[in-house]
């Protein structure tokens, strides 16, 4: 029999021996009205009570949101507006910068002509203002570097192999416009 975790289905749809199984995966101690009790002491109570203890116990609920963020994350439209939630109140394109490295996951090792793409670049040309942060469409792949159309600059720029400091984090096609919206850009010189 497979261990039961209460995300196959709602709650309501288990049986009660089945709510038991999950019941002792999660809680060592519960609370009901009718008292308090510990593993093991669940046979006593009603379908409804196991699953209040189950639906109110932390870890319960803490793998419950953890589960829907990154079902949300790997689905592709939501990745811009769970990073719009994530960013209301932030400023800084340093803490923005993180938090789109882990929402955009997905990475590749090398940019791909036609592809999107936002990752860390540490420019080495002295007195140079550059985009620490480029969200880029990649526009041809030569053997020094990459050229393509920086959306901070509104411009084609060339962005030389040494420079690149992170994986490149895939932006997909209908993703685009709302990253341009990001307050992310870091200009530095």
């Amino acid at each position: 029999m497979a261990l039961l975790t209460g995300y196959e289905r709602t709650l309501q749809q288990y049986t009660k021996s089945e709510l038991i199984q999950i019941a002792q995966n999660y809680s060592v101690y519960y609370t009901t009205k009718s008292g308090q009790g510990r593993i093991g002491n669940y046979n006593g109570l009603t379908k409804q009570e196991l699953i209040d203890i189950i639906s109110n116990d932390r870890d319960f609920k803490e793998k419950r949101l953890s589960k829907k963020v990154n079902q949300d994350i790997k689905t592709e439209k939501n990745r811009v507006k769970i990073l719009q939630q994530e960013i209301k109140n932030i400023t800084d394109p340093d803490l923005i910068m993180s938090i789109i490295m882990r929402i955009f996951g997905e990475t590749s090792s090398f940019p791909i002509p036609g592809n999107y793409y936002t990752y860390i670049y540490n420019a080495k040309t002295p007195n140079l203002v550059y985009d620490q942060y480029p969200l880029v469409a990649v526009l041809s792949v030569e053997e020094w570097g990459f050229k393509g159309i920086n959306f901070h600059w509104n411009e084609q720029r060339n962005y030389t192999w040494a420079e690149v400091n992170s994986l490149y984090h895939v932006i997909n096609n209908d993703e685009i416009d709302g990253m341009k919206n990001i307050p992310y850009t870091k200009f530095i010189n």
